[in-house]
């Protein structure tokens, strides 16, 4: 069994500079394969258990925040964390040294994958991907000892599994994650511990997330205005990639289909080119959102190159971090009352509902094909939660045995 977390430190106290939350999240940029719940996996065991900076239930209410808005979930939660960790520079440093590990890779590779489009079915690749079963399976496995303590929630968090299981929408994980808020503000009763509130605060006022909502929705009015009076393929894909990040729910895996409409039918890429890109994405760290680099580096388009990939990079995931600033402001005075806080003891069992879906499909689903699949993925988890391994070295030996587990398969 893992060890006892320490008591937190107070998280109102936030010492660390931007320089050291980029840097800190520039290690995770490098190193987070497996997609957006793998990387709620990486941040809660860097920043709950190894560094401290909150507590599993701060943890899971800004996780449970950032999977109703819109965007890429675990993008957002670390600029949450970046936020609360240094302002609105550490929330700047937490995108950058997250995103551009990847994004630049994918500018850089992005003509070399279009003639080579097998490179992301590396053996080494999908070892990556076996290692992410394993990252998960202790996400899981730590978040549902702390926020499903009884029979209450953890009934709720099986039922919220099941749902999902049996309807793998985007629609239905938010519909699950209401409905789990119902249920605990009306059915669960909480000892006053568990009631106490998450220390986590944001610097932001209820004006400032104000303004950012009105700069959140100003560009879904006008940009689709340019794109329609200009007639031009830098305001056509700007208004498609920035509806697609401001639209779509359910993470990086449900924006493709927006983001093929954006750009296949204008001419701007080929279908094959695109989807060769989109293979090439899974092969990189960090989140699956930065494919909007590889487009912008490899569309047929006046900005073609490093400056196109870096501005349709800037055009995703900027209504993120917009409706990000716009609901941490009511968040945090709405989540102190005592209805809310059973609410979203609901809504955290159902987070947990929603990772153990997750680590069967498509997680494990995509990953685990055989007996050396499953005999890695036990071994990475039981470096992992018994072993107290760090997820770098544990990432680092599985994508090694993939490459191995490849050669032996031939």
């Amino acid at each position: 069994m893992p060890a006892p977390i320490p008591p937190m430190p107070d998280p109102a106290v936030r010492s660390d500079s931007p320089w050291h939350v980029f840097l800190v999240f520039l290690r995770l940029g490098l190193t987070s394969f497996g997609g957006p719940v793998a990387h709620l996996g990486y941040f809660r065991t860097e920043f709950v258990e190894r560094r401290r900076w909150l507590d599993d239930r701060a943890y899971a209410d800004l996780v449970a925040l950032c999977q109703f808005l819109p965007g890429p979930a675990s993008s957002q939660v670390g600029m949450g964390l970046g936020l609360g960790r240094a302002g609105g520079w550490g929330m700047l440093a937490a995108w950058a040294g997250f995103t551009l590990p990847s994004a630049l890779a994918l500018i850089a590779l992005a003509e070399l994958v279009v003639h080579q489009p097998a490179l992301a079915a590396a053996g080494w690749v999908h070892g990556l991907k076996v290692a992410a079963v394993a990252i998960v399976a202790q996400a899981v496995w730590g978040m549902a000892r702390t926020l499903c303590p009884d029979r209450q929630r953890a009934a709720l968090a099986i039922v919220a599994a099941l749902v999902l299981l049996a309807w793998p929408a985007a629609l239905a994980q938010v519909l699950v994650i209401a409905a789990a808020a119902l249920v605990g503000r009306w059915l669960l009763r909480l000892p006053a511990v568990a009631a106490a509130p998450a220390p986590q605060r944001w610097p932001l006022s209820h004006r400032a997330g104000v303004l950012a909502m009105v700069l959140f929705l100003l560009p879904l009015a006008l940009l689709p205005w340019w794109a329609a009076a200009s007639g031009t393929p830098t305001a056509a894909l700007v208004d498609g990639v920035y509806r697609a990040g401001a639209l779509v729910f359910g993470g990086g895996h449900v924006v493709l289909p927006l983001l093929q409409a954006s750009v296949v039918p204008a001419g701007a890429l080929g279908n094959a080119e695109f989807l060769a890109g989109y293979g090439a994405a899974q092969a990189v760290p960090g989140p699956l959102f930065t494919f909007a680099a590889y487009l912008g580096a490899a569309a047929h388009w006046p900005w073609q190159g490093w400056t196109g990939g870096l501005l349709l990079l800037l055009a995703i995931f900027a209504p993120a971090a917009l409706v990000l600033l716009a609901a941490l402001p009511f968040w945090q005075t709405l989540r102190e009352r005592p209805g809310v806080q059973a609410a979203l003891a609901g809504v955290n069992a159902a987070v947990v509902g929603v990772l153990l879906a997750a680590l069967y499909d498509p997680v494990w689903t995509s990953a685990v094909h055989g007996r050396g699949d499953f005999a890695l993925a036990l071994a990475a988890f039981g470096l992992l939660v018994f072993g107290r391994c760090s997820p770098v070295w544990v990432v680092a030996l599985a994508a090694v045995a993939g490459q191995a587990l490849g050669w032996m398969a031939r």
